[in-house]
């Protein structure tokens, strides 16, 4: 059995290793040299060990399962991620099963961590011969992943939803999902608007309806929304104009890659929707202008792209708010008014509760022919949009 004190020295030399690049390597190369012949399953135990262990107080501040997942993902590399999925599954495996959220379960599966591993063996030699690679491959991977995790920040702990609650329901969401598949494949820039600006409606009378016949739940929720580089300042932007058309408050996290989004479920749910879809749509809006606008590839610099994606998400959201108004018009309900308004204050708190030092932030444009191409790429099509003539 391994003494406390060869597990710390080794733990030690992990952590060392994890917060400083410049000794990265020879502390894997003396881990699984000479100097710890024989004493692989200490070392993998050990890893194992100072891994869990950094993933659980991750997990107690704020961070949630497929939070650490992909920021592992983002920083390191796959391999590594699959290391910190698997001590996620291994913190919850120790957990009562009744403690652990049905939002987290759902995240496990999304990530593929489960208990896999056989008792007895350090979980890293077994993921080392799983893989058919070599101990120190398997350690360096491990050290990777601690790099990435070992200095996080904490976060402020989402609230979670309750098993009972509200959201859109799975007939809604296919019907919107086959609209915005179908604004994402198409080829004309006017139909993806009003395909999309088709999806805004029925969410928009969808969100009325529901806030209208559901009980009062006092409170809001929250979820992050993670971006993919590069451009994530731009990106958020966008994801925040469309938070914003929905009743929903947006902080962004650029440096990790992420915005935190308060609102109600089932608006949340909409917007996590909604945004995904035009993200894929401002992509290739700004690639399809890039070929257009332009000459000597000034069109695809860094510089036009960022203007151009800031002007898309300014104009979509316009665009968004209007439907959104628009269909709120239609419902003409009089009690909408004073259910939204106290929705509207629910929200506020807990985001003041969650986010009380948000500063505001202000994007600088440099290219003027990336901002006005990405306006006229939001601007091509009326939201004014004939549901009869657009399928379902």
């Amino acid at each position: 059995m391994p003494t406390v004190d060869e597990l710390e020295q080794i733990t030690g030399l992990l952590l060392r290793a994890a917060t400083s690049v410049r000794v990265r390597d020879p502390v894997v190369r003396e881990l699984t040299g000479p100097a710890f012949a024989g004493r692989g399953r200490l070392v993998d135990t050990a890893a194992d060990l100072v891994l869990l262990e950094v993933v659980a107080r991750l997990l107690r501040q704020g961070w949630q399962p497929y939070d650490v997942h992909r920021i592992t993902t983002r920083r390191a590399d796959a391999e590594a991620a699959t290391l910190a999925a698997d001590a996620i599954a291994a913190e919850l495996d120790r957990r009562p099963a009744a403690t652990v959220h049905p939002r987290w379960i759902d995240q496990l599966d999304q990530i593929g961590a489960a208990v896999w591993w056989q008792g007895g063996e350090p979980r890293l030699s077994q993921w080392a011969r799983r893989r058919g690679c070599a101990p120190a491959h398997a350690l360096s991977r491990a050290v990777g992943a601690l790099a990435v995790l070992a200095t996080l920040p904490a976060l402020p702990e989402l609230p979670l939803p309750s098993p009972s609650r509200e959201g859109v329901d799975e007939k809604m969401l296919a019907r919107v999902r086959a609209l915005l598949a179908k604004a994402e494949s198409t080829q004309f820039p006017e139909e993806a608007e009003a395909l999309s600006a088709k999806a805004q409606e029925l969410m928009s009378r969808y969100s009325f309806e529901q806030a209208l016949v559901s009980p009062a739940r006092p409170g809001g929720a929250a979820r992050r929304f993670w971006l993919d580089e590069p451009y994530v300042g731009a990106k958020s932007a966008l994801v925040t104009a469309v938070a914003s058309a929905n009743r929903c408050r947006a902080v962004s996290y650029e440096k990790l890659g992420f915005l935190a989004v308060v609102g109600h479920e089932v608006d949340l749910d909409i917007v996590e929707l909604l945004a995904t879809s035009l993200l894929v749509q401002a992509t290739e809006a700004m690639l399809a202008a890039g070929r257009r606008v332009g000459r000597g590839g000034q069109s695809r610099t860094r510089s036009f792209r960022h203007a151009f994606l800031l002007a898309y998400a300014g104009r979509i959201g316009e665009r968004l708010a209007s439907a959104d108004s628009a269909v709120s018009a239609e419902v003409g309900d009089e009690r909408l008014l004073p259910v939204l308004a106290r929705r509207s204050r629910e929200v506020d708190v807990l985001f003041a509760d969650l986010f009380p030092k948000v500063g505001r932030r202000t994007h600088s444009i440099t290219n003027g022919d990336g901002w006005q191409a990405g306006r006229a790429a939001a601007d091509q099509a009326k939201l004014t949009v004939e549901r009869r003539r657009l399928p379902v």
